[in-house]
């Protein structure tokens, strides 16, 4: 039997292109990539976003499945990217490179014939056109071995279709933003559980992507706890230090569970309010988080408001007074 890899993302997208492989009697290895950006680990899938989702699809189709994570060489696409961004800090182009390149591994790895997708013509903006699904085959080295079977009879007959692995006749075509003809198809194909149907990435978010690029300009070393320190708080940049403040319970103890050495917390002592994490020791910027503290606490009581300062072990009891508006605009991120 024909072997094929599946980029399958989850969504409903990659999970009609896996079915539609199925189908021909191709026989699918699905592979997953999980990532800092991705919309749906942010709270947006229930079921423990879109690596849980292709895992649930995989064993429902009865097909196995890789999980690759996206380290920190991704990084390094998303801070160069040689195709550039899209609106936000999207490096589209570069990131299907990345992940294309991957999948050539693992074909190989796996004697599998040709890489699937469920990519649509047409349907986002930047990679998803003519022009960059050639750039992106003939970077990979993938020329003709990359079927799109949801839009290929838009597009030239790939290598699989030309040697009668695939009936090009039973591929669609598919195109636009429209996800009209993908959901009819799936209740056609009786798939009925697609909870994240067309996905997304953070980076394509231009307010996230503030942060994301203040991130990468001032930090070189890129932690997990960074990237996930991204998706928490309001963000300051003060004399070259980070600082991040609490929005409510759930930011402030995940900002308390995700400091790094060297960090300083800033917490109010006897009142309600945020918490902050300054990056590093600098006490210029410790005093500002403290009265970036006190502005959002906004506390009534009329007594002298007193902050805890703690730093690898160590605590200072001080005070403080409300950061005014004009600094706050001057040195928010986001």
């Amino acid at each position: 039997m024909t072997k094929a890899v599946a980029l399958l993302s989850g969504g409903l997208d990659s999970t009609l292109a896996v079915k539609l492989m199925l189908e021909q009697e191709i026989e699918i290895y699905a592979l997953n990539f999980t990532s800092a950006f991705c919309t749906c680990t942010t709270g947006g899938v229930s079921r423990g976003g879109c690596k849980s989702e292709s895992k649930r699809v995989a064993e429902e189709f009865g097909i196995p499945i890789k999980v690759v994570v996206k380290g920190d060489d991704y990084i390094e696409v998303v801070r160069n990217p040689k195709h550039g961004y899209g609106k936000g800090m999207n490096p589209c182009v570069d990131c299907r490179v990345y992940m294309f390149k991957q999948a050539k591994d693992y074909m190989r790895e796996i004697g599998a014939s040709f890489i699937v997708t469920g990519e649509v013509l047409g349907q986002r903006p930047m990679s998803q056109r003519k022009e960059n699904f050639r750039t992106i085959e003939k970077e990979t080295g993938l020329d003709g071995l990359i079927l799109r079977p949801l839009c290929a009879r838009h597009l030239e007959p790939t290598i699989p279709e030309k040697t009668g692995l695939v009936d090009r006749e039973r591929l669609l075509a598919v195109s636009g933003r429209s996800r009209k003809p993908q959901m009819e198809l799936a209740e056609e194909l009786d798939i009925n559980d697609y909870p994240c149907p067309s996905g997304g990435c953070l980076l394509t978010d231009k307010i996230f992507s503030k942060k994301v690029r203040d991130l990468l300009e001032n930090k070189q070393d890129v932690s997990k706890k960074d990237l996930v320190l991204l998706k928490i708080g309001r963000h300051f940049r003060f004399e070259g230090a980070k600082i991040i403040v609490g929005r409510n319970e759930a930011d402030n103890a995940k900002l308390k569970n995700l400091i790094q050495s060297g960090d300083t917390l800033i917490e109010p002592v006897g009142f309600a309010g945020p918490v902050a994490v300054v990056g590093g020791g600098n006490e210029a910027a410790c005093d500002f988080a403290a009265s970036l503290v006190l502005k959002y606490a906004n506390d009534k009581s009329g007594k002298s408001p007193v902050l805890r300062k703690v730093r690898d072990g160590e605590s200072w009891e001080f005070s403080a007074i409300p950061a005014g508006e004009g600094i706050i605009e001057e040195t928010r991120v986001c």
